[in-house]
């Protein structure tokens, strides 16, 4: 009884906080300088990674570019490169601990201490349980949430001596919302999301002021990874949009990111509303994409 009466003495705090966050929907938020700032990027070669090097190098940022494709690799780099960027980029297995902390080690000496890291490496694998190969599970843990801890305890120690520094967690709405056939890719995602969130409340409890969190969270994007994607929760969005966004977020430090900005309501309503008509709103929603089905029904 004594917490409910304490949390009802909260409710001067909560009226005037909310009035504090409309009012900052009003006011452009102040954007932080990138300029000099060593940004590694993992998954850099393609899709998100390699439009949010563009935009880095474009803030004139110094530029650690981290892909397993080598060909895509140096295509970003040579176009960071042409956009006044200096860059170095490496040839890393996400999937891998040991490489992660190998090539951490030779940043760390030849370049210097990363102040942005953008932990954006992801697999997917469309398919449902039964069709979705045992290493192919382990894969996308590995490189879509454990990649973070192990990049995160390599480069963080540097930016919390300093009191500077922003970790990126790419993630997805399907670290909020549960999609059939993507089964391996949510859980990982879901526990990405559970990575951003334990970090910002670590940091927070050991007084560490200086060094931000942000979660992008997006609906489809177009980048190939899905096909034929669609749901009426809104359009595949393009990758550029998904990048402007993001580039915002870091830049005014917000801590979760959805694109669209609509899909914070329907998680909220997942939390709130009754099972049976989420099941019948799940339907409206209408996911879709091509997906691998092992499952089959016992023939009589």
């Amino acid at each position: 009884m004594k917490f409910f009466l304490d949390v009802l003495l909260l409710l001067p705090f909560l009226i005037l906080f909310l009035l504090e966050s409309f009012l900052k929907l009003l006011i452009p938020k102040r954007r932080k300088s990138v300029a000099g700032e060593i940004v590694l990027i993992t998954g850099a070669g393609h899709g998100i990674g390699r439009l949010t090097a563009f935009e880095f190098a474009k803030l004139k940022s110094r530029l650690v570019l981290w892909d397993i494709n080598k060909h895509g690799i140096e295509d970003t780099a040579a176009e960071c490169r042409r956009l006044g960027a200096t860059v170095h980029s490496f040839v890393v297995d996400c999937s891998n601990r040991e490489d992660i902390y190998s090539s951490a080690k030779k940043v760390k000496a030849e370049i210097g201490d990363v102040s942005i890291l953008v932990n954006n490496a992801g697999v997917v694998y469309t398919s449902d349980l039964f069709a979705t190969q045992d290493p192919q599970i382990e894969k996308t843990f590995e490189v879509n949430v454990l990649a973070h801890f192990w990049t995160t305890k390599a480069f963080l120690p540097a930016m919390m001596r300093n009191n500077h520094g922003h970790i990126v967690t790419v993630a997805s709405a399907a670290g909020h919302i549960a999609v059939p056939f993507l089964l391996a890719y949510c859980s990982s995602k879901f526990a990405a999301v559970g990575f951003h969130k334990s970090l910002t409340e670590e940091l927070a409890a050991l007084g560490i002021t200086g060094v931000k969190t942000t979660c992008l969270c997006p609906n489809f994007i177009n980048t190939g990874f899905i096909k034929n994607p669609s749901t009426n929760l809104g359009r595949t969005l393009e990758p550029e949009e998904v990048v402007n966004k993001l580039m915002v977020g870091i830049l005014t430090g917000q801590k979760m990111l959805f694109v669209p900005s609509s899909l914070s309501f329907f998680t909220l309503m997942e939390r709130i509303l009754p099972e049976r008509f989420l099941a019948i709103l799940k339907r409206k929603v209408n996911i879709k994409f091509d997906a691998v089905i092992g499952y089959k029904t016992k023939e009589h």
